[in-house]
Formats: C-alpha cells, sequence, structure tokens
C-alpha cells in the first residue's frame, strides 16, 4: 500500500499538529502519546516516509531503534518503571492504526495495567508534564 502524506504523524512531523516533543534528532522524532495506555507512554517515529517495518530503509530503522532506546531507559528511570515494552505493528491485522512507522515505548509497573489502546485523550498539561521529566533523564 502506499503512503499516505496526511496521517496524523507525518502532519506532527511537518509542524502542522501539536505534539509534546521529548526527543529529536536529524532523522527521528519521539513525541507523548495523546491517548497513553500507561504513565510516560510515548512514540518514536522516524522522518522519512516509511508505512511501516515493511517498507521502511534500513537506515531508518537503524536510526529509530537508537531513539527508542534512549526514550526507553529514560522513561525507565523517569518515572521508576519495573520495565518498558516496546510495541509496533505493520499493517491493520497486526493492530497498526497510524500509517506512518512508529514504535511504543511504554513504561510499566507490577501489578499495574495497562489502560485501552485509543482509550480517552490525557489532559495536555499532564504530557507535558511527563515529556519534561523524560527529557530530563535523558543521557
Amino acid at each position: 500500500m502506499a503512503y499516505d502524506d496526511s496521517n496524523i504523524f507525518a502532519r506532527i512531523l511537518r509542524g502542522e499538529i501539536p505534539s509534546h516533543k521529548v526527543f529529536e534528532d536529524a532523522e527521528t522524532l519521539a513525541f507523548m502519546d495523546v491517548s497513553p495506555i500507561s504513565k510516560g507512554h510515548t512514540l518514536v517515529v522516524p522522518k522519512v516516509r516509511a508505512r511501516n517495518v515493511l517498507d521502511a530503509p534500513p537506515e531508518a530503522l537503524a536510526a529509530v531503534a537508537v531513539t527508542v532506546g534512549k526514550v526507553a531507559r529514560a522513561a525507565k528511570a523517569a518515572f521508576e518503571a519495573d520495565g518498558v515494552a516496546i510495541m509496533q505493528f505493520n499493517e491493520a491485522p497486526a493492530g497498526q492504526s497510524v500509517f506512518h512507522l512508529h514504535f511504543h515505548v511504554v513504561p510499566r509497573w507490577v501489578g499495574v495495567a495497562l489502560k485501552p489502546h485509543g482509550g480517552p485523550m490525557e489532559k495536555p498539561e499532564v504530557l507535558k508534564e511527563h515529556a519534561e521529566r523524560i527529557r530530563a533523564a535523558l543521557v
């Protein structure tokens, strides 16, 4: 399937839609998920046009992997999480709902269930505070 330039993550990358940025470099952007399934739920996307892993150039996958690692370590530290889940879906039957390659970085705690995917939007001030915490923990 073809890449759709009107997807929400492409629009965030172009600055058409605001986001709570956590990290940015020449190849990637990390920002807070507006409907988080846990405290600190962050999305990492490449800046190239890639629908998912199935059509992404190897160099984009490598850059995203580096950023995912940085964000995962920072989110775990910032929220004193017991672990971090990294999730990535390819095409609708696998659970992908936004067709721009993205990885979910989801802090996890023993005994704490995840919220439903696609649940209510978090308050902007909470997302801002979570982004600040993760940025402060980046090393």
